[in-house]
């Protein structure tokens, strides 16, 4: 049941929520930036590094929409706690690791329980808070989180350059304890249906499937389509996702509750978040990559280089939340991925002569005014489609499209910059993130409509 718009634990919900999905979108940005200090120590090479990112995101794409049905399911801060305590003994595993091995079966493991984090505590916004205090919520909780996405960057650069990689990871415990304890504070407030009850076949389809189209997407550049270790996990993927699909119709209790995508926000905004996650995951690797191996720049400073995309965003993400219930989303979400459009296309300027100050840094702001007009709208949009029981799952979808987005971007990325993340290789990656962000733009100004907060209807 939704609490008032003007509960007083607003800002403990905000807080409990952001943090718990901070810890999820740090660490999956804050290893960019530490790949070459552990390649270096730990051997292995350019596999190494791969997997470091790719093991992470493999589990947490393929997990995440039966986690989001959990926590419909069993309830939010139940589902919190345990991906905070996977996520916290994961994190010791990375910073202690030995080996490549124990490294990327706790990478693995990390994105595993962070597939727990992210929907259910966006969901805990959505069910305890309504009307205009969700919406502020939302947007609140969109500006820290994405923050904390672009902020990872300069965070690992000041570990390796000062510490140690290992402190990059080992330091998600704070955040984490400091999140228990305000669950405490935060009392019981979970629901679990009377029905609930774990589909584990469809779980199994669903993770196996997507796992399966995940890895060959990743391997793909190192073996070739026409390798077994390729076309045989990629055709049982999408044979066993497709059984998923299916068996979404006759469960009584599924995962994927169909029923939600006849609503056209829904699916419009999943559709927009498509292709402006795919933007913003290539943009984020090849500018923070470029700026060390191309432009010689320190860890730090290329982190550094994020603060105006992430100063921007702050800014504006909470006002802008509030701007939609006056004006609609669609404005919003048509104007900032063009603004962003352009912002990229700003990064065409950087030359073999390079100064930050007049190639990188004016896109870069561009980028995030774009970016905090865009992302509260967006979140917003997509989960008021989908209210009440269905807020998790409806959250884990979209986290899914966003993840899988950037999965699939930097699985192709060798295709897009053309061998090499040379100055060439650079401004092709700036002009494929801008039409990227113009798809998403144009997306969102044809589909999207105000939008009423409602249930799907029944699948």
């Amino acid at each position: 049941m939704s609490a008032p718009t003007t509960t007083p634990r607003f800002g403990l919900i905000v807080a409990i929520a952001a943090l718990a999905s901070a810890v999820a979108f740090l660490d999956g940005t804050v290893v960019n930036v530490a790949l070459p200090a552990i390649g270096e120590e730990l051997g292995g090479g350019l596999s190494t590094q791969q997997w470091t990112v790719d093991a992470y995101l493999l589990t947490l794409s393929s997990l995440i929409l039966f986690a989001g049905s959990v926590s419909d399911a069993f309830g939010r801060v139940l589902v919190l706690r345990i991906g905070l305590i996977g996520f916290g003994i994961a994190s010791i595993g990375v910073g202690l690791a030995p080996d490549p091995v124990v490294l990327i079966i706790a990478r693995a493991l990390q994105g595993a329980a962070g597939a727990f984090l992210v929907p259910s505590s966006l969901a805990l916004v959505t069910s305890l808070l309504s009307g205009p205090a969700q919406a502020k919520a939302i947007g609140q909780w969109t500006a820290w989180t994405t923050a904390a996405n672009l902020a990872g960057p300069l965070l690992g650069g000041l570990f390796v350059d000062l510490l140690s990689w290992r402190f990059a990871f080992l330091v998600q415990i704070i955040p984490i304890a400091v999140t228990f304890v305000l669950l405490a504070r935060l009392g019981h407030v979970d629901h679990r249906r009377d029905d609930a009850h774990l589909d584990l076949v469809s779980a199994a389809l669903c993770t196996l499937g997507l796992g399966g189209v995940v890895f060959a997407l990743i391997e793909q550049p190192n073996l070739g389509w026409g390798h077994t270790a390729i076309w045989m996990p990629l055709v049982a993927g999408i044979l066993m996702f497709t059984a998923f699909l299916l068996r979404q119709r006759t469960v009584p209790s599924p995962i994927l509750p169909l029923g939600i995508f006849r609503v056209r926000n829904f699916w419009t905004g999943n559709l927009a978040t498509l292709f402006i996650y795919a933007a913003l995951t290539l943009n984020g690797f090849v500018v923070g990559v470029y700026l060390q191996q191309g432009a010689g720049l320190s860890a730090t400073l290329a982190g550094l280089a994020s603060l105006p995309t992430t100063a921007a965003l702050i800014a504006l993400s909470s006002v802008v939340g509030g701007w939609v219930g006056r004006f609609g989303p669609r404005l919003f979400m048509t104007v900032g991925p063009l603004v962003m459009a352009v912002g990229s296309l700003m990064l065409l300027a950087v030359g073999e002569d390079f100064d930050y100050w007049t190639q990188v840094l004016p896109g870069l702001v561009v980028f995030g005014l774009g970016l905090g007009v865009t992302v509260s709208p967006l979140t917003s949009t997509i989960l008021g489609a989908i209210g009440g029981e269905r807020s998790g799952i409806a959250s884990a979808t979209n986290n899914a499209v966003s993840r899988i987005a950037g999965l699939v971007v930097i699985a192709i990325l060798a295709v897009i910059i053309g061998g090499s993340l040379d100055l060439d290789g650079f401004h092709r990656s700036a002009w494929v993130t801008a039409i990227l962000m113009a798809a998403g733009g144009v997306v969102s100004f044809l589909g999207i409509r105000r939008p009423v907060p409602t249930d799907a209807p029944p699948a």
